[in-house]
């Protein structure tokens, strides 16, 4: 009893994500139920070496195997900010190297910069909280401006870290993509009348979609912009007629000028009800992609093409701020709240301390 007792949570978290990915994958909560499903699996599991610690005493491979793994563990958790610090660094170089020194390049270089200042700089300069740092004005502030900056920095790590699981999540797909009826691939922009790299990689993922799904029809979605001799969806469709597709599978969208006019005007093309929808962009771009989507209740799964990855990275960032200015007010209460709430605290902390009132009497103890 008491181990179908300790296996209940994680079975009963197992069909709630389960569930959750079969309806509606499209969200940070994806990322919300995927950490507490690994929390629930790690409960268990720490559950049952417990349970079964005599048994595995006894079996010295066993033992020793659970001592490597728990050492491992450990020291992955400790390197783990220095590893992420490193990579984004040596990227964010990267970058700058291949791509030029960019508004949009230094992303990954300013995010390894500021994990660097926040985790080891800051607390050295900062002064620390005192029995008497109501005496001190300045230190009190200082404080102050340190706890609400922590917090609004672990909080937003803590959105990238649940953004980045979400949008890897939602690239996942079980076996080959069958029964389509549209494919959209999303423009990225090009020069003159040939399409870029990147977004000839993703019309390249959508003609292989269209290879598992021959009845399927091919929406290349987008517009003219600055530099552009013709709009996106034109070049788009030259480029899959080039590399084999037939001129009846495509279908044009040239009115759009971003993700959002994308799928919106692209959904207006489609003439099916209930269809099986598949969009196609850049690894880095899916989900966002598919944020916008649900928006705008069209049901859909995504595809990403590759990219190069020291490019990847940096891109991702970008996706998660264009991901926050979509919910930037949900997030500003938030730290709002918290904000208040901890000027009140202080405020009340302040008031005990300096006998304005009294705890005990206040909470009437």
């Amino acid at each position: 009893m008491i181990q179908f007792i300790a296996f209940l949570p994680f079975l009963l978290m197992s069909i709630v994500f389960i569930t959750h990915m079969r309806k509606e994958p499209r969200g940070m909560i994806t990322g919300v139920l995927f950490l507490t499903y690994l929390i629930t699996i790690g409960a268990t599991a720490l559950f049952s070496l417990f349970y079964y610690s005599e048994l595995l005493q006894r079996t010295d491979f066993l033992y020793h195997l659970v001592i490597i793994g728990g050492i491992i563990f450990i020291i992955a958790v400790a390197l783990f900010p220095f590893i992420l610090i490193i990579t984004y660094f040596i990227q964010g170089i990267l970058i700058l190297k291949k791509e030029g020194l960019r508004l949009n390049n230094v992303l990954s270089l300013a995010f390894s910069i500021a994990l660097v200042i926040y985790i080891f700089v800051w607390p050295l300069i900062m002064p620390l909280s005192s029995a008497n740092i109501y005496e001190k004005p300045l230190v009190l502030v200082a404080n102050i401006i340190y706890e609400i900056l922590s917090f609004i920095f672990i909080y937003l790590l803590f959105l990238m870290a649940m953004y980045c699981v979400s949008a890897i999540l939602n690239l996942i797909h079980i076996g080959k993509a069958k029964n389509l009826d549209y494919i959209i691939v999303l423009g990225s922009g090009i020069k003159g009348t040939r399409v870029t790299p990147l977004l000839a990689s993703r019309i390249d993922k959508g003609i292989e979609l269209l290879k598992y799904n021959p009845n399927a029809k091919l929406i290349l979605s987008g517009g003219m912009g600055p530099g552009e001799d013709i709009p996106e969806g034109v070049a788009m469709a030259d480029y899959a007629k080039q590399n084999g597709v037939s001129e009846e599978k495509i279908i044009i969208e040239d009115k759009s000028k971003n993700t959002y006019e994308n799928l919106l005007f692209s959904s207006k093309l489609i003439d099916k009800e209930n269809p099986n929808l598949a969009l196609v962009t850049t690894s880095y771009h899916v989900f966002r992609a598919l944020v916008f989507a649900k928006k705008l209740n069209i049901p859909c799964i995504g595809y990403g093409s590759k990219t190069k990855w020291y490019f990847t990275l940096n891109a991702l960032i970008r996706e998660y701020i264009g991901y926050l200015s979509i919910s930037y007010r949900f997030h500003m209460l938030v730290i709002l709240f918290y904000t208040i709430a901890m000027l009140l605290l202080t405020l009340f902390d302040y008031l005990n301390k300096t006998g304005a009132i009294n705890l005990k009497d206040f909470l009437h103890i």
